[in-house]
């Protein structure tokens, strides 16, 4: 046999062997989660398999009910290629960042890197990842306000997870990403961690050990049977009205006292662990698909877009996505995601012609019922308004899209939202259907905080000062509301005094759609 055959050979037997299936963008949907990753089918199965036991066992424990939730209530989650990709779309601030979450009615998602799977001990991204999944999970079955340090602890005690190859889930594990800061960072004493105020007073610039001491704190409550109960009437004291501090003294006594006992509690060797088998984690099927070849090109551009963009960006993203739909012009995802990529940069009439063409191929695209919705409404708010058609007659047409969505989803909160808003911008007194429309999706999106407030503005025009005081309580103890807990503290503490409440909370206004309350844990469990 020559060379040339032989390599001919070998050519041919190369060409036979099966090559490694190659990934792909593919779209794992569930119950909770709607995960989107460049991955393999058993790398995302398995992925949104454990996503989904972690909210089994966290609503066992709570006793929550098994209502999933709506389609748009659930939380999407983009799977990027690594850490930098996370930190370049986070943006300023980002060196620590491994994974970010941003709660937002009608859509909230998380970024996070590649995950690395394993059993026992799980990696940092996934850390982050179920840290921030517990936050949101919390918010969204309890009304009551968490202090600081409970809300804290109790995420870093759900986060502390693992998953065994029988299926079953243990919460309540070891927090070891902590140990280097108990052991060596500056410490925060349990008197601090329960009374915020002397916190704040003593804090300083610095890594401090304040997750790490809230951890320790919620998780020897949990478990002590010395302190049985007092976690809960702590909590009891707290929702009657007391502060923390008052309520800590009665459910747990001494501080000096509980320090001790905290500091023996930390050199155990063993400590107890909660775990889920199989049989108790009701879990239903999860479905994967592979993305189509526009959808898959698309997708850079909409994590972008979701994640949100400046106005610089913005002008950048369109140019892209009008590339890529220039290349799968009758993709109707493609052309949704142009019609978001329109509407940021400003092209509001783009938007709309690039959402009807989607709609056109495709009746079930949600996003472009909502782009083009979002389009009218600058539309009718704006000069461009046709003047022979009127302001009514704009919010009218600019409503539309929102009634067809809501056809389609009865729960997404995005149509109850801009109903009630057409009655603000055209200067109307809201319609009691309105009202209950919004008092509905800030139900639907409990952690949305914005939205609470644009509920409690409408109450206290109502009146209803009462109801307001109760909106208000969980955006003004939020530990990471910033401006709004700060002007949601304000209102309340007008509230208790006894003034009248005359417009002071005008400024507050209704929060625009795209406004995000980005959360900062995740710098902390990277350090």
């Amino acid at each position: 046999m020559t060379y040339l055959m032989r390599f001919l050979a070998c050519l041919v037997l190369l060409f036979a062997i099966p090559q490694a299936a190659h990934a792909a963008w593919l779209e794992a949907s569930s119950a909770h989660f709607i995960v989107y990753a460049d991955d393999s089918e058993k790398h995302i199965r398995r992925f949104a398999g454990e996503l989904e036991r972690y909210h089994a066992a966290m609503a066992f424990l709570v006793n929550q009910s098994s209502r999933d939730p709506s389609p748009s209530g659930r939380v999407t989650i983009f799977v990027v290629k690594n850490d930098r990709e996370v930190r370049r779309l986070y943006g300023e601030g980002s060196r620590y960042i491994s994974g970010f979450y941003i709660p937002r009615a009608g859509g909230s998602i998380a970024v996070v890197p590649r995950i690395k799977l394993k059993r026992g001990e799980i990696d940092m991204s996934m850390l982050a990842l179920l840290h921030e999944y517990a936050h949101h999970f919390l918010i969204s079955n309890s009304r009551f306000p968490m202090p600081r340090w409970y809300s804290e602890g109790s995420a870093e005690f759900f986060a502390s997870a693992s998953f065994g190859s029988d299926g079953s889930v243990m919460l309540g594990r070891p927090a070891t990403h902590r140990g280097p800061e108990l052991f060596l960072a500056r410490d925060v004493r349990v008197g601090d961690l329960i009374d915020s105020d002397a916190y704040e007073k003593k804090k300083r610039s610095g890594y401090d050990a304040y997750y790490g001491k809230s951890w320790l704190l919620f998780h020897f409550l949990t478990f002590s049977a010395e302190r049985k109960g007092q976690l809960k009437l702590y909590l009891r004291r707290m929702s009657e009205g007391k502060s923390s501090r008052d309520a800590g003294l009665e459910a747990f006594g001494d501080f000096h006292r509980l320090e001790k006992d905290l500091d023996s509690y930390l050199v155990r060797r063993k400590l107890n662990v909660l775990k889920f088998p199989t049989n108790l984690l009701k879990l239903k099927p999860i479905l994967v698909r592979t993305l189509r070849d526009g959808e898959a090109a698309m997708m850079p551009v909409r994590i972008r877009s979701r994640r949100g963009v400046n106005e610089e960006q913005a002008a950048e993203l369109k140019n892209d996505a009008r590339r890529i739909a220039a290349l799968y012009p009758y993709d109707p995802a493609v052309l949704t995601a142009l019609a978001e990529a329109e509407y940021d940069s400003g092209n509001p009439n783009r938007a709309i012609l690039a959402a009807d063409r989607a709609l056109a191929i495709d009746p079930g695209q949600k996003n472009a019922y909502v782009q083009k919705g979002f389009a009218l409404f600058q539309l009718a708010a704006g000069a461009v308004a046709d003047p022979d058609e009127g302001r009514a007659e704009a919010y009218k047409r600019a409503r539309k899209p929102f009634l067809a969505l809501n056809k389609l989803e009865n729960d997404h909160p995005l149509p109850l939202i801009f109903y009630y808003r057409s009655f603000i911008e055209l200067g109307q007194t809201p319609s009691k259907l309105a009202i209950e429309g919004l008092e509905w999706a800030s139900e639907l999106a409990p952690f949305d905080l914005g939205l609470k407030v644009s509920v409690a503005i409408q109450q206290l025009r109502d009146g209803r000062t009462a109801d307001a005081r109760r909106t208000l309580i969980p955006v003004a103890y939020n530990p990471h509301g910033r401006e709004l807990a700060q002007k949601a503290r304000e209102i309340i503490d007008q509230i208790d005094s006894g003034e009248t409440i005359s417009g002071g909370f005008e400024m507050l206004d209704l929060p625009k759609i795209d406004d995000a309350d980005e959360e900062d844990e995740q710098r902390r469990l990277a350090h």
